[in-house]
């Protein structure tokens, strides 16, 4: 059963402004092995965490750098959730998390999917 959907959309050079003014904000968003990818991968990654704190229904006991965007073999993007913010998703009763990102152009954009049960 899908228990929540968000999605996020991301002006990529708004968002290299953004780390360009404050490049403390790598550490504060990012697990250390997001931080060497490019400016575009970090939008769609933002825009992935921010879909799903959607998809939780609000950012309580969830932080950023607990939730890493992680390729799977084939390329599929996944992600790998850490202390807190994966004992919240556990307590909320989600099994699978479904994650779309993609990026062109200036924009980059997320989906995700929280689903219970099988």
């Amino acid at each position: 059963m899908i228990v929540g959907i968000g999605v996020d959309l991301v002006d990529i050079p708004r968002f290299e402004r953004s780390i360009s003014r404050t490049p403390q904000l790598l550490e504060r968003l990012f697990a250390p092995a997001e931080r060497l990818l490019k400016p575009r991968s970090l939008a769609a990654r933002y825009a992935a965490k921010e879909a799903l704190i959607k998809a939780l229904g609000g950012s309580d006991d969830v932080y950023w750098t607990e939730i890493e965007v992680t390729p799977e073999a084939s390329g599929r993007p996944w992600f790998t959730l850490t202390g807190s913010t994966a004992a919240t998703v556990q307590a909320r009763g989600i099994t699978t998390l479904h994650l779309s990102m993609s990026h062109d152009a200036h924009l980059a954009i997320a989906y995700v999917i929280a689903q219970a049960g099988a």
